[in-house]
């Protein structure tokens, strides 16, 4: 395998005339980026890679770069993603159940997110009605792909492959709902929790949802609670990341409630930013320092404005601190009483 050089620059300064070319600022942060991707790119040439490696990078790049292109387009306004079973019929519970429970949302001017196909997806998109609904199908050998409240749309977006799909799921999401479902419910939702639960996603309200008297929940739970908290293999604070709703109207409430006071999250540095709708009292700042103590690497639990850092939502109200990066799941606690006060 031959040697090459891709940061040279005689190859730098090519490729920042080809940006120029295409009307971009070579000396701009964003244009860097670009200057990384075309830089590995060329990198690929000489690392030996078949054909087939070479389909899947440059299809996943296409799917990632159309499927950001597209929700950008909608921003400004809350996301839910729904899951559940293809294979659910309409006049199932649990399918006119998914279709309220999006309608709810939708009036409350919310977005659905869901795959493109029939059964549980196809309620989501129904009840939110085409104009606030994005479908992300999945090219499958044996099932439709796309039905017929989302065939068409500017906003359904079809992947080959099942990540980039749960990418697009999870990076435009604000909140979750899953409804009973096989392997695919089942691994979005467990990869949803786990990246919660590992900080490598925001935190969301992750709403479980099935028809009146349904006892699909009540069993995942039981599973979950007695081979996976109680070995110790997940923490006691972990079923703060879920919500089983006993009814549509309990389910779409807790979503709402989520976002009462608290707004979103980031990280700066180490510091775990949480912004807010609205301020605190030091009352509770000294409530939530008595409680949530162990969240805290060092210091305390502060109120304060945006860090230099920081180039959104600036003129929302904060509290950070220097945050240990675990026990997601208590952070979720520490959510709630935020919005409880």
């Amino acid at each position: 395998m031959a040697s090459f050089e891709v940061n040279t620059p005689e190859i730098t300064g090519e490729i920042h005339r080809l940006l120029k070319l295409c009307g971009a600022d070579p000396e701009k942060f964003e244009s860097g980026l670009i200057v990384q991707q075309i830089q590995n790119s060329l990198k690929l040439l000489h690392e030996g890679l078949d054909a087939g490696k070479l389909k899947l990078i440059t299809r996943t790049l296409k799917e990632m770069r159309y499927a950001y292109k597209i929700f950008k387009q909608y921003e400004g306004k809350r996301r839910i993603s729904i899951f559940g079973s293809a294979r659910t019929p309409e006049l199932h519970p649990n399918y006119l159940s998914a279709k309220l429970f999006s309608s709810e949302l939708a009036k409350e001017g919310w977005m659905c997110i869901t795959g493109a196909a029939n059964g549980i997806m196809k309620a989501g998109l129904e009840g939110a009605e085409r104009g606030s609904s994005f479908g992300l199908s999945i090219q499958l050998p044996f099932e439709s792909s796309t039905n017929s409240i989302i065939d068409g749309d500017p906003k359904l977006i079809s992947f080959r492959y099942f990540f980039t799909r749960k990418l697009m799921f999870m990076s435009h999401s604000d909140a979750l709902a899953a409804f009973p479902g096989g392997f695919g419910t089942l691994d979005e939702l467990f990869e949803c929790l786990t990246l919660i639960q590992t900080g490598k996603a925001n935190i969301i309200p992750i709403i479980l949802l099935e028809e009146a008297g349904g006892s699909y929940w009540k069993y995942w739970e039981s599973y979950v609670k007695e081979h996976l908290m109680e070995p110790g293999m997940i923490s006691q604070e972990d079923d703060n990341l879920y919500y089983i709703a006993p009814s549509v109207e309990a389910g779409v409430q807790h979503v709402l409630k989520f976002y009462h006071r608290y707004h979103s999250s980031r990280y700066v540095n180490d510091y775990l930013v949480l912004r807010l709708t609205d301020p605190l009292t030091n009352e509770q700042i000294d409530l939530l320092n008595q409680e949530f103590a162990n969240l805290v690497q060092s210091g305390k639990i502060e109120q304060r404005g945006a860090f230099p850092e920081e180039e959104e939502f600036l003129e929302l109200p904060r509290i950070v601190f220097e945050h240990t990066r675990r026990d997601m799941g208590l952070v979720r606690a520490l959510i709630d009483k935020i919005n409880e006060f």
